[in-house]
């Protein structure tokens, strides 16, 4: 273990320079270190980050994250889904910049938990909701959010019969979710009280 230790510190001064730049190739290096057991993130101070520079990557990329997250709360509550992060990141860092991939995200994203309970990610279907302001969503929410996924939005008719659930327990999971800015109401589509989320309206429309 040792010496595969030593030989894969050997293997980052070689490759450095792709490990900073290339994404992919970022991925699988953390997944050569996970495999002994090595955090290249755990100290700040330590050799993975001198060599590398990845504790400052991760750091910056963390800060660029936050900012993209601030300047968008005030259109979707404080949920954004992975891919509009991504697309919104690259485009701020220009083309000079190191790629980023949804592996980078996830990353730094659970770094800057640490921050308390005001970032979290959120499973929807096959990828995730970035959730960047204070509050729990309970399973309930989670569900509404992955019910309202393809069209972007949801009744409470919607998910009683879907979802097998009393009208009651439906409409305080939507009440909730206004409540804290993440969905709107639309009384004009129809009898049925539409729920939208913002956050997934970018992703069906790009």
């Amino acid at each position: 273990m040792t010496a595969f230790q030593t030989n894969l510190e050997e293997f980052a001064r070689k490759h450095k320079d792709e490990i900073r730049k290339d994404a992919h190739f970022r991925t699988q290096f953390q997944e050569m270190c996970a495999s002994i057991g090595v955090d290249p993130l755990a100290s700040g101070k330590g050799f993975w980050s001198e060599l590398l520079g990845v504790g400052d990557f991760y750091y910056e990329l963390g800060v660029q994250i936050i900012e993209v997250c601030m300047a968008t709360s005030h259109r979707n509550g404080g949920l954004l889904t992975l891919e509009e992060l991504k697309e919104r990141l690259t485009a701020s860092r220009g083309r000079t910049g190191p790629s980023i991939s949804v592996n980078d995200l996830l990353t730094a994203i659970k770094k800057l938990k640490v921050l308390g309970s005001g970032f979290a990610l959120i499973p929807v279907g096959q990828s995730y909701l970035v959730q960047s302001v204070p509050g729990e969503l309970t399973m309930d929410h989670t569900t509404v959010l992955q019910q309202a996924q393809k069209a972007g939005y949801v009744t409470a008719t919607q998910l009683v019969r879907s979802l097998s659930w009393e009208t009651t327990r439906a409409e305080r999971a939507l009440e909730y979710l206004v409540k804290e800015g993440l969905a709107w109401v639309d009384d004009q589509a129809g009898t049925d009280r539409q729920y939208w989320f913002p956050s997934l309206c970018t992703t069906l429309h790009s």
